[in-house]
């Protein structure tokens, strides 16, 4: 079994381009994940290895919850 690893936090200037495959929103980096900031789709793209997986196949839908949580302690930052 693999294991994944924990992904230290993307370079700012990369993460300022990448945005989400479906809405063009801009991502927002939790853990392993990469939130979509677009509230109508809520989706989260997982990074493997260090590399952003930004394929809608392999995109999650998130709750409503989950998603007022990453997009409002980024929000505080």
């Amino acid at each position: 079994m693999r294991e994944s690893k924990t992904m230290a936090e993307i370079d700012k200037e990369f993460l300022a381009i990448l945005v989400c495959p479906k809405s063009k929103a801009p991502l927002i980096q939790s853990g392993d994940w990469l939130y979509s900031t677009d509230a109508a789709e809520r989706l989260r793209y997982p990074v493997r290895d260090g590399i952003p997986i930004m394929l809608i196949d392999e995109a999650e839908a998130v709750d409503a919850d989950e998603f007022e949580k990453i997009v409002g302690q980024s929000a505080r930052r």
